[in-house]
């Protein structure tokens, strides 16, 4: 008696299903009797713990944490018909897993959400220019907004039981053609930049050496001294930086008109 009893519970067991969703999930069990009854989405979900169903049922593992869905858009075009690609995700977050799977499917951003949203974001950058959108992205905060208000819309008109966490299109990516034109672009103004430096550095250099020779002309004038007489007094102050008692430099000086001679080996 005790065998045809283990007998039957092994037989009923292996003719069930066993779900046991793990935490941040829910299952969805979709009834599908052979014989009697009607079938369908179980209105109460599996949320935690262990639960056995007819082998006929199906479970549908729904994941009801924010979820991220990332889409790449290749050749979206911009108002001046530039083809440009992006990287848009869009973060979803599931409120009734029942109302979804009964409703919309176990597909249901494939079938409801994606290529929507794809139009969306092709609609915004086609209003744009490509230097405003891929290049200087001022558009883009732009783009996230108007597409993040016509995302929320569309899934409220459509009573899809989800929500929407957060949506960004990211930054655009132009052609290699483009790209490179906008990096020869950038090297010639910044070697434009730096001859303006360059000029600037020397327009002040000659603008100190006006004002040098400007201020030793009046010293000149106000000790009515000649030019050669200047000019010899120039010479004595740098005889007294290079051989005076601070410098290490021995100095040999010949009479008669004749340069000195500096020892610079001391």
């Amino acid at each position: 008696m005790r065998y045809a009893i283990t007998v039957i519970v092994a037989s009923l067991l292996s003719a069930c299903s066993v779900y046991s969703p793990d935490a941040g999930h829910e299952v969805v069990l979709i009834e599908k009797p052979w014989l009697f009854g009607h079938g369908g989405v179980d209105p109460e979900p599996v949320k935690t713990g262990r639960t056995f169903a007819a082998f006929t049922t199906d479970g549908v593992d729904v994941y009801m944490q924010p979820h991220k869905y990332e889409t790449e858009l290749h050749d979206t075009m911009t108002s001046d018909g530039v083809p440009i690609s992006f990287h848009a995700i869009m973060v979803l977050q599931v409120a009734d897993s029942v109302a979804l799977i009964k409703n919309f499917g176990p597909s249901w951003y494939l079938n409801n959400l994606e290529e929507p949203f794809k139009t969306m974001v092709r609609q915004a950058v086609r209003k744009r220019g490509m230097n405003e959108t891929a290049i200087s992205t001022t558009a883009l905060d732009a783009i996230d907004n108007e597409i993040h208000d016509q995302l929320v819309a569309f899934i409220r008109d459509k009573a899809l039981p989800v929500r929407l966490i957060t949506m960004t299109v990211g930054r655009a990516n132009p052609p290699d053609s483009i790209r490179s034109q906008r990096i020869e672009t950038a090297t010639q103004e910044q070697r434009v930049q730096t001859e303006k430096q360059v000029k600037l550095a020397e327009d002040q250099r000659m603008l100190a050496e006006q004002s040098r020779a400007s201020a030793d002309n009046a010293y000149r004038e106000a000790m009515h001294l000649s030019p050669e007489q200047f000019i010899q007094l120039e010479m004595i102050k740098m005889q007294r930086v290079v051989c005076g008692p601070e410098s290490k430099t021995a100095c040999t000086f010949i009479q008669n008109g004749a340069m000195p001679v500096y020892n610079l080996g001391k």
